[in-house]
């Protein structure tokens, strides 16, 4: 069905849009006990087209049935039960756990800069030293050229 642009409106006006229960789905959440006593019923049907009958009623499908019965079989009483999550962090927590990180990637930073100041510091330890930039643009030392000295 198609609507006019301007029943659209009307609808939108009377704040008909905003009422509209498909616009955001839940998820079904079933319990143990409802899923143990629909596998329990669905078992126990043996005429011909009632199993189909009992999906239909409830609005479950076959699938439903199949992920039941392996979770019951494998003892999974307690995985038929709804799965608690972890409780959400607070911000406090969350701040800390960010610079903990931040604290530790900064301190293997620290300890790559030190083995490399080590290396260096054993490669350069008073045998020779680099030349300053005044030498190697005038070819000479700073102190020839501030005495005048050739």
């Amino acid at each position: 069905m198609t609507m006019t642009t301007s029943a659209l409106l009307t609808r939108a006006h009377d704040g008909g849009v905003g009422d509209d229960p498909a616009a955001k789905p839940t998820r079904r959440r079933f319990s143990a006990e409802y899923k143990l006593a629909i596998l329990d019923e669905y078992e126990r049907l043996t005429d011909p087209g009632a199993k189909g009958a009992l999906l239909r009623r409830e609005g479950l499908y076959s699938s439903h049935i199949v992920e039941w019965r392996r979770a019951r079989d494998v003892g999974a009483l307690k995985e038929l039960a709804p799965k608690a999550r972890p409780a959400k962090r607070s911000a406090e927590q969350v701040e800390l756990d960010r610079a903990r990180r931040r604290i530790e990637r900064l301190e293997d930073d620290l300890a790559k800069h030190k083995l490399a100041l080590e290396i260096q510091g054993k490669a350069w330890d008073g045998r020779w030293r680099p030349p300053l930039w005044h030498e190697i643009v005038a070819g000479r030392s700073l102190t020839s050229t501030v005495t005048g000295a050739l």
